[in-house]
């Protein structure tokens, strides 16, 4: 907390939250959301918005035009006509920020490498660590040497056009067809025969220009919530499962997840001790294995076998009011306020700089 004119001041935390992504109108909702619980006895919170275009501009201290309104989702011109705004004038005399921005051009690192120039904590994984788990090529390539479990994968860059028919063997189908550098599954089809395959990858292509190319696992999903405290232990939350019961929806698209009332969820999941004890211990690993700060969501599949497969880690998971990350900690004895007072407090330990 910083000194003002002979007493403390409020530590002041700029949320910044909206950006030029894909996932910029979840991002809107999740910042909405952190706006909203965060503990105005403690902290003076400054709300940033990121338009599409990538113009910065100050929010104003209502949050209700970042809620949902049924299939409706705000954008940061939902906020109204506000001035723009540099970055610099944005952040300045923040103490910390609070960047719930998903996606490229925010979760990858870039966000995170402007503020480690100013020398300004912030909440979440730094640099590199946001850069991997952002790439799921990558992710999947450093779990992979850590020795963790993830699925068969084969990757397009830019010079590929589609698998070779040797690739298409190795994964055999389905497969996902996803954007490498995207999340709130956009751009994702499920891809059921290879004549399908090419308007998949080039649906892919109008988010990035990477796609990733999964087989399909079968077996439960079920998601764990990694989170650091100041004092620098990781522990993980319950974990939890969510399945869909709507008719004619097989897999968690971005309907599912935000729009349509075709899943339910069970906090904790049902597993049996030893495979929860597993699961929690190497989401965990994970974390770790991608030298991650903060908190992440570590996203498994557990096999028909009771086999452990990680899907993908997600360095700055949502927020919105019916997010997995939040709820599954709330369910593990940590509160949305007191959550949010964690990961900012740890950011201010942390500090920047090399570590």
């Amino acid at each position: 907390m910083t000194q003002g004119t002979g007493t403390q001041r409020k530590t002041r935390v700029a949320v910044v939250f909206g950006g030029r992504s894909s996932e910029h109108t979840i991002s809107c909702v999740s910042g909405g959301s952190v706006l909203s619980h965060l503990d105005r006895e403690r902290f003076e919170v400054v709300p940033v918005g990121i338009t599409p275009e990538g113009g910065w501009v100050l929010g104003k201290g209502d949050t209700s035009a970042l809620e949902m309104s049924g299939r409706n989702l705000p954008t940061v011109r939902s906020l109204g006509e506000l001035a723009p705004i540099e970055p610099s004038h944005a952040l300045a005399d923040v103490d910390v920020v609070f960047p719930v921005l998903h996606g490229a051009w925010g979760e990858d690192g870039t966000i995170q490498g402007l503020l480690e120039l100013t020398a300004l904590p912030y909440v979440g994984p730094g640099v590199l660590a946001s850069a991997m788990a952002m790439d799921k090529a990558f992710a999947k390539r450093v779990l992979q040497a850590a020795g963790l479990p993830v699925g068969t994968f084969s990757v397009l860059d830019r010079r590929q056009e589609t698998l070779s028919l040797d690739e298409r063997d190795r994964l055999g189908l389905p497969v996902f067809v996803k954007p490498a550098r995207a999340g709130s599954s956009v751009g994702i089809s499920k891809v059921k025969d290879w004549a399908d395959l090419d308007a998949a990858i080039a649906h892919a292509r109008e988010t990035d220009p990477k796609v990733i190319i999964e087989a399909a696992v079968t077996g439960r999903e079920i998601e764990c919530g990694v989170l650091e405290f100041p004092d620098g232990r990781v522990e993980a939350s319950l974990p939890a499962e969510l399945r869909i019961v709507g008719e004619g929806v097989d897999w968690y698209d971005f309907d599912a997840k935000y729009l349509d009332d075709v899943c339910e969820f069970d906090i904790p999941a049902k597993l049996d001790d030893e495979t929860a004890r597993q699961l929690r211990e190497m989401a965990v690993t994970a974390f770790h294995a991608l030298d991650c700060q903060g908190l992440s969501r570590v996203d498994f599949f557990v096999t028909d076998g009771g086999e452990l497969v990680i899907n993908e880690i997600n360095t700055m998971p949502g927020f919105t009011p019916i997010s997995m990350y939040p709820r599954m900690w709330a369910e593990t004895g940590v509160d949305y306020t007191t959550l949010l007072t964690t990961l900012i407090d740890t950011a201010l330990a942390r500090g920047t700089g090399l570590r």
